[in-house]
C-alpha cells in the first residue's frame, strides 16, 4: 500500500478520536458510549493499570511511583498503578475516570515501560546485526549494498544517499536494518532506533497502518527537517526540550526510555583529531536504580558535564606522561576494560591520574546509564567517555538529550490508533442493527 493510499485512512481515525473526546465534553451528563469507556479501560489495563470493585465510597486512584520501578512487574509488587472503586460506581463516573487515567502521570511512566522493551528489542536486533556498519568508503550519505536501496525496502528522496523513505511496507524498511547489509553513521543509527522503537510498540502490522511512508525518513538531520518525518519534520508536532534532563531525572528511570541524545565535544573544531568521532548519537536503553537516583540527586547532566571536563584533564595528565605513539584503543583499554598490563607500565604520576579517574567513572551514573550507539552498540556512558578520549584527546566531551516528541507527540498517537483499533474492532464484532443497515 502506497503512502498516499494510507494517509486518509490515518487523518480519518484521528479525525475520529478528535471528534468523539468533543461530543463527550460536550454533553458530560449524557450516558457515554460503553464500547468508548471498555476501549480505554482495555488500553489502561495493557499498559498496566490494575482495576478493583471495592467497598469504598469514592473511586481511589493509587498511581504511585512506577517511574521509579525497573520494570512493570516491579511497580506492581511495590502497589503502583491500582483504581479501587465503589461496586455501584455507575457508567457515567466510570467513564470519566477512565479519561482522567488516560492523563494521569503514572500513566506515561507505564507507556515508558512498554517504550522500554520496545526499545531494547529494536536496539538488540540492530546491535546484532553485522551488515550494519559504520560509515567508511561509499557513494553516499547512507550506503546501501548490492542491488541497493530497494533490496532493503528504501527509496531515495535526496542525492547522494542523504534521504530515504520506504518504498513499500514500513516493516519491511525496519527489516532491512535487522538483516540488510547497510552503511550508515551514528545519526541514521539513532534514527533507525527510533524508528525501530515504535515498530516494536505498535506490532509490525500496526505499525504500517499507523505511519505513513514518508513519515519514516532516513538521512541528514538537515534533509530530515523539511519532510513529513515523526522525528523531527512536520509530523513530529510537540517537543520536550530537556536538554540538561532536569525533567526526566526528576520524573525517574523510566522517562528517559527511548528518549535521543548526543555526546558532542566543548571546544572547537580546531581540537578535532577525528572527524568521524566528534560526536555520538544514542538512544537511551536502560538505566540502573543506583544511575536514576544519582540523576535525581544532581539534578540532570550538568554534574556529570563538569565530571567529564575533570575526567578529561585528568587523562591529559595521562596523554603527557605516556607520549604518542600509544597503543590501539589505550584509554579504552586502560580506563573501561581496566587492562593490568597497561597500568602496571604507567609512570607513578599517570597511576595516581589514573586512580582518580576510576573513582569519577565508577560513579552509578557512568556506570547505570546504558545507551545504543551505532557501531558501539549498548554500552554504559562511561564506555563512550574514555573511548572519545583516544579519538579526540584534545577536547572534552558534553552529554544531553535531543529534542524529542517520545513522551509527547509519539504517546498520544499511540494512545489514539489503540482506542481507535479497538473501538473499530468492537463495532466490526457487534451484530448489524436496523440502524446500521439503513446506514449502509
Amino acid at each position: 500500500m502506497t503512502s498516499r493510499a494510507r494517509r486518509p485512512l490515518f487523518r480519518g481515525r484521528l479525525l475520529r478520536v478528535a471528534c468523539a473526546a468533543l461530543l463527550a465534553s460536550a454533553s458530560a451528563s449524557a450516558t457515554p458510549p460503553d464500547g468508548a469507556t471498555s476501549c480505554r479501560s482495555q488500553l489502561l489495563s495493557d499498559l498496566g493499570w490494575r482495576f478493583q470493585s471495592a467497598a469504598v465510597d469514592a473511586i481511589e486512584i493509587h498511581g504511585g511511583t512506577p517511574c521509579d520501578r525497573a520494570s512493570l512487574d516491579e511497580a506492581h509488587a511495590a502497589g503502583d498503578l491500582v483504581v479501587r472503586m465503589p461496586v455501584d460506581l455507575d457508567a457515567v463516573a466510570r467513564d470519566r475516570m477512565m479519561k482522567s487515567l488516560m492523563l494521569h502521570p503514572a500513566t506515561r511512566c507505564a507507556y515508558g515501560f512498554a517504550l522500554g522493551d520496545a526499545t531494547r528489542r529494536a536496539a538488540d536486533r540492530l546491535a546484532g546485526n553485522d551488515g550494519f556498519r559504520f560509515t567508511a568508503l561509499q557513494t553516499g550519505w547512507i550506503g546501501f549494498g548490492a542491488g541497493g536501496a530497494a533490496r532493503d525496502g528504501w527509496q531515495p528522496i535526496a542525492w547522494f544517499g542523504r534521504g530515504y523513505i520506504p518504498r513499500g511496507r514500513n516493516s519491511e524498511a525496519i527489516a532491512g536494518f535487522y538483516d540488510g547489509s547497510i552503511r550508515a553513521e551514528c545519526g541514521v543509527g539513532r534514527q533507525i532506533a527510533q524508528y525501530a522503537a515504535q515498530a516494536e510498540l505498535y506490532g509490525m502490522a500496526a505499525f504500517d497502518e499507523a505511519f505513513d511512508a514518508d513519515e519514516i525518513v532516513i538521512g541528514t538531520f538537515m534533509r530530515i527537517r523539511p519532510t513529513r518525518s515523526i522525528l523531527l519534520g512536520s509530523s513530529a508536532g510537540t517537543y520536550a526540550r530537556d536538554g540538561r534532563a532536569v525533567a526526566a531525572s526528576a520524573l525517574g528511570r523510566q522517562a528517559f526510555m527511548g528518549v535521543p541524545g548526543f555526546i558532542f565535544h566543548v571546544l572547537d573544531e580546531s581540537t578535532l583529531d577525528d572527524i568521524n568521532n566528534q560526536a555520538e548519537n544514542f538512544v537511551v536503553y536502560d538505566v540502573s536504580a543506583e544511575a536514576a537516583a544519582a540523576l535525581r540527586e544532581h539534578a540532570g547532566f550538568e554534574h556529570y558535564n563538569r565530571v567529564n571536563h575533570d575526567a578529561w584533564l585528568l587523562a591529559r595528565q595521562i596523554v603527557a606522561a605516556v607520549p604518542a605513539p600509544r597503543p590501539y584503543r589505550y584509554f579504552e583499554r586502560l580506563l573501561y576494560e581496566r587492562d593490568p598490563t597497561l597500568r602496571a607500565a604507567l609512570p607513578d604520576n599517570a597511576k595516581v591520574a589514573v586512580a582518580q579517574l576510576d573513582a569519577l567513572l565508577d560513579e552509578p551514573f557512568y556506570r547505570g546509564f546504558r545507551v545504543y550507539v551505532h557501531r558501539q552498540g549498548i554500552k554504559p556512558v562511561a564506555f563512550h567517555i574514555v573511548r572519545l578520549f583516544d579519538r579526540n584527546p584534545r577536547t572534552p566531551f558534553r552529554i544531553e538529550l535531543g529534542l524529542h516528541n517520545v513522551y509527547t507527540t509519539l504517546y498520544d498517537r499511540y494512545l489514539a490508533y489503540r482506542l481507535d483499533d479497538c473501538e473499530r474492532g468492537r463495532l466490526a464484532a457487534r451484530p448489524l442493527t436496523k440502524r446500521d443497515a439503513a446506514a449502509r
